[in-house]
C-alpha cells in the first residue's frame, strides 16, 4: 500500500506531542504492509462518503480516503473527541 500524506497531515502532526508523532509513524508502517491489520481498528467515518480512520493511539485517529485500490492519501490526524467535527 502506498501512502501519500497530504499538506494539512503534515501541518497537524507537527503540533502534536513528539510520542504521538512516533507512534503515527509506527502505525502507518502497519498501514502500509496491511491495511486491514486488526492493530489499526480501520473504521467507516459515517457522514463522509469513501473517508475512513486508523487509530494512532486510543485517543489519536487519522482520516485517509483510498485514490486507488493500493494509494491512501492520508490528509488529518487528531484527538478522536476533535477530528470528526
Amino acid at each position: 500500500m502506498r501512502v501519500i500524506r497530504a499538506e494539512s497531515l503534515t501541518r497537524s502532526l507537527q503540533k502534536l506531542p513528539r510520542e504521538i508523532q512516533r507512534l503515527y509513524f509506527l502505525q502507518e508502517a502497519h498501514f502500509q504492509s496491511e491495511w486491514r491489520d486488526p492493530r489499526l481498528h480501520v473504521k467507516k467515518v459515517r457522514g463522509l462518503p469513501r473517508v475512513f480512520s486508523f487509530r494512532v493511539t486510543r485517543r489519536y485517529r487519522v482520516l485517509f480516503y483510498f485514490q486507488t485500490p493500493d494509494t491512501a492519501i492520508c490528509f488529518d490526524i487528531d484527538h478522536r473527541k476533535d477530528i470528526y467535527d
